[in-house]
Formats: structure tokens, C-alpha cells, sequence
């Protein structure tokens, strides 16, 4: 085809929708396959999506800072030899938009925003002044009961709730849809509902005097702000956030109010690290790789995991789900935010694989080249607030998983050692471990093993693996 439809890409399973954060190329600018031309912002990933073809970006149709659906298009490219057929074209034909409009649209037909997408959809055809934007809902969508318009499969499942969570937002006179759903697509369960009314988010008491079968109040009770508005004094500098500083918020509310946090800290001697990191460095570096301390604790964390499986898990309802794969999230600090690119596989990878890994997805990470599918998937989490100095810290999990594990600063300190029986002063290179684990489906005792796993491999790190 001549005109080229570019889509907000699909985020993985869990994400329905993204935000246009900025445009890389204008109206009329040509454009390469596989150049960025925007860059999009989700909870998950921040990134710039590459064009689908070759040729001349022609029409923008969803604006920089707006939120859409996946699937949604939001821009169209003219190929570059539909682009030099236009030109002749123009004067004869001023009405025709795009090549492939012209031989599906009668001349009388009422004027439209944009043509329907050519192609073939399962669902009903919405009216004519309708078509876009609900052609993008056709593919997974179905008409909304008492409106003509598209209802996408995750709001439809969204609307769906048990008769539990019905009756108690009935009974809090709660509007299931402004309650924040952790389920699957955004779903509400019971425990949402109870955190909602917990964290003093329902303004208005319970209604038990309306009578049966009368009809329900025009509208729900307003619902309070997630956090009190603070007045700017002057000089202040009001910043708004950005959507992945919403997103991460949020999240960061709805771990701590899902999950029991619990954290246990061991004091880790990294010397034997330090050592043999002092011997390879240089041949790693020869291979174009960094070869840091936080390599040594991904493979020791790897390993961990496959001998300690509880840690590796999730939390699905009133069930665990214990991973198979062992995807290792490391979280990348960004000067807009925070970002946890992943290693798939990472049990499986060596010390030199684990290092390289690191290295190209935190570059990839701060030059917003990473892919969506780079950031899924994750089943454990490790976070290193020690390299700008931080001695220990008690992170929050990163939901769905069970446990996150937190680095502290490694540095030179004097030690007790024990040298032929003798006890004196020496200097040994150590740091601390923190991992904060759900203690619904994770044990002390579970968490401690694997934390003592750990300890032991980083301390007796054996000089074959390197």
C-alpha cells in the first residue's frame, strides 16, 4: 500500500495502553525504516519506536503527551514512491487524502476525521462518524451495553467483577471503576477494594437507607486525592510529573499496600571478589565488556534462585506461582525516572554473559533503545543504590514478584580476620545484601537460606567461573 499505518506498539500482555511523550520527526520529514520518529512512556519501559517503512511521515494523529490504547494509530507514513506520485497527483484530486482511501469512499460521502482502516474487522461496523477512533478497538473490542461505542477485552474485563466486590462497593457506595485494580488487565479484587477504603480514599459513607429497587444516585461520591495539595511558597518551582513518574508512584503505593514487605541483611566480605574482578578486569575489558561487582552478584543471585525457588516466585489470588525461568530485572536509575530492564535466562548465562548483559541494556536503558519485550517477564529484582554511596537500603518489590534484592556500598573497612588461629586487624573489602520479600509466600527462614547462598558464593566465588 501506498500509506503506511504506524501503531502505539503493544507493551507486553499486562499493559493496554502508552503515552506519546515527544515526536522525533515532523509532518513532511522523510523518514528511514527503522528510524526512530517517537518515543513513548509506560510504566514499564521508556522508548523510541522505530518507523515501520520508509518514506514521508504525512499525518499526526495522536498529539505528544497523550495516552492511547495499544494498536491505536498514531501516525501515517506515505511510502517514498507514493510520496513522488502525490505531487501530480494534488491537482486533479484535492479531495483524496491517501492513495488508499480513494477507491473505498464515495464522492458524496459525509466529511470524516480519517478513512476506516481497510482492513477486514470481526466486530460490528460502528456508524459512519464513528469509525475513528473506534476502528483501533475493533480488533479486540465489542460494543458497550447502552452505547454505540468500542469496548476493548481489557475494559471489558475490567468492568467484570466477582458478586463479593460488587456488593461491598454497594455497600461503601464505591464506583468499581475508580478503584485501581491489581487483577489481570486491571481487574478489581477484594483486597483492592479493602485497600481503597483502608487508606481513606472513600469520601462518602456507607448508604444502607436506600430503598430496594430504587434507582442508583446520578453519580458516585467524588473520590478524595491520592495525596493532600501542598501550596507553592514563592520561589518554588512546581515540577509536574511525568507519566512514568505517575506510573511508578503508583505502583510503589500498590506494592506496599498488597504486599507484607519484610527485610532481612547480611554484611557480605567481597574481598575474594575483589581479587579476582583486579586479575580479570583488563581481559574483560579487551572483550569490550565492564567486568563490576554487580556482574559477580547477578551470577551469584542466579544460582541462589534455581537452588532456592520460593524466592523466585509470584503471587497469583490465594495461590504461588513458582517460576521455571529465572529472569533477572535490573533496575536502572535515569535522569527521568526508573527503569528495570531484564535478563532473560540469566541462570543459564556466564559470568562474561551476565556481565555483557548488564552492560548493553543499562546503556540501552539511559539512551531509550530498549524494546518493550525487554522489560517483561521479570521474576526477581536486583537494585544497586550503592554506587552512589548508599550503605543499605529497603526497596519495595517490584510487583508481581516476591522479593527484590538491594546493594549496598562495597568499600575498604578495617575487620576482625582470623589468620592461623590468631585474631588481628586487617583490610577487607565488604558491603551489605538487603532483600525485601513478601512474607505471604516467603519465609524468614526461606529468605535467610537463600540470602545465605548467596553470601557463600560471593565469598568463596570459585576462580573457574570467572
Amino acid at each position: 500500500m501506498a500509506t503506511i499505518d504506524v501503531i502505539m506498539p503493544q507493551m507486553g500482555e499486562s499493559i493496554a495502553e502508552g503515552t506519546l511523550s515527544r515526536w522525533i520527526k515532523k509532518v513532511g520529514e522523510a523518514v528511514k525504516r527503522d528510524e526512530p520518529i517517537f518515543e513513548i512512556s509506560t510504566d514499564k519501559v521508556d522508548a523510541e519506536i522505530p518507523a515501520p517503512s520508509a518514506g514521508v511521515l504525512s499525518e499526526i494523529l495522536v498529539q505528544e503527551g497523550q495516552t492511547v490504547a495499544v494498536q491505536t494509530v498514531v501516525a501515517r507514513i506515505d511510502t517514498e514512491a507514493a510520496a513522488g506520485a502525490a505531487k501530480p497527483a494534488a491537482a486533479p484530486a484535492p479531495a483524496a487524502s491517501s492513495p488508499a482511501a480513494a477507491p473505498t469512499k464515495p464522492a458524496a460521502s459525509a466529511p470524516e476525521p480519517a478513512p476506516a482502516a481497510p482492513k477486514p474487522t470481526p466486530a460490528p461496523t460502528p456508524p459512519a462518524a464513528a469509525v475513528r477512533p473506534a476502528a483501533e478497538k475493533v480488533r479486540t473490542g465489542h460494543l458497550a451495553e447502552g452505547n454505540g461505542e468500542m469496548e476493548t477485552a481489557e475494559e471489558r474485563l475490567r468492568r467484570r467483577s466477582t458478586p463479593l466486590v460488587r456488593k461491598m462497593a454497594a455497600e461503601h457506595n464505591l464506583d468499581i471503576s475508580e478503584i485501581p485494580g491489581t487483577g489481570l488487565a486491571g481487574r478489581v479484587t477484594k483486597n483492592d477494594v479493602l485497600g481503597y477504603i483502608e487508606v481513606g480514599q472513600r469520601v462518602a459513607p456507607p448508604a444502607p437507607t436506600r430503598a430496594p429497587g430504587a434507582a442508583p444516585e446520578p453519580a458516585a461520591a467524588p473520590r478524595a486525592p491520592a495525596a493532600p495539595q501542598v501550596d507553592p511558597w514563592e520561589g518554588d518551582t512546581v515540577e509536574p510529573w511525568s507519566r512514568i513518574r505517575k506510573l511508578t508512584a503508583e505502583h510503589m503505593v500498590m506494592s506496599r499496600r498488597v504486599s507484607p514487605h519484610v527485610n532481612t541483611i547480611f554484611e557480605i566480605d567481597y574481598s575474594r571478589i575483589a581479587q579476582l574482578r583486579g586479575r580479570k578486569k583488563q581481559e574483560y575489558a579487551s572483550r569490550g565488556v565492564n567486568l563490576t561487582f554487580l556482574a559477580f552478584i547477578a551470577k551469584a543471585t542466579a544460582d541462589a534462585l534455581r537452588r532456592n525457588p520460593r524466592v523466585n516466585a509470584a503471587v497469583s489470588g490465594e495461590s504461588t506461582i513458582v517460576r521455571r525461568d529465572i529472569n533477572l530485572g535490573i533496575a536502572v536509575a535515569l535522569e527521568w525516572g526508573l527503569i528495570v530492564p531484564v535478563i532473560k535466562h540469566a541462570d543459564e548465562l556466564s559470568l562474561l554473559g551476565l556481565a555483557r548483559a548488564i552492560n548493553d541494556l543499562g546503556e540501552r536503558a539511559r539512551g531509550k533503545k530498549l524494546s518493550p519485550d525487554e522489560v517483561q517477564k521479570g521474576t526477581f529484582t536486583i537494585t544497586n543504590p550503592g554506587v552512589f554511596g548508599s550503605v543499605i537500603g529497603t526497596p519495595i518489590i517490584n510487583q508481581p514478584q516476591a522479593a527484590i534484592l538491594c546493594v549496598g556500598a562495597i568499600e575498604k573497612q578495617p575487620s576482625v580476620i582470623t589468620v592461623d588461629g590468631t585474631d588481628t586487624i586487617g583490610v577487607r573489602t565488604k558491603g551489605m545484601l538487603s532483600l525485601a520479600f513478601d512474607h505471604r509466600i516467603v519465609d524468614g527462614s526461606d529468605a535467610d537460606r537463600f540470602m545465605a547462598d548467596v553470601k557463600k558464593t560471593l565469598q568463596e566465588f570459585p576462580e573457574g567461573a570467572v
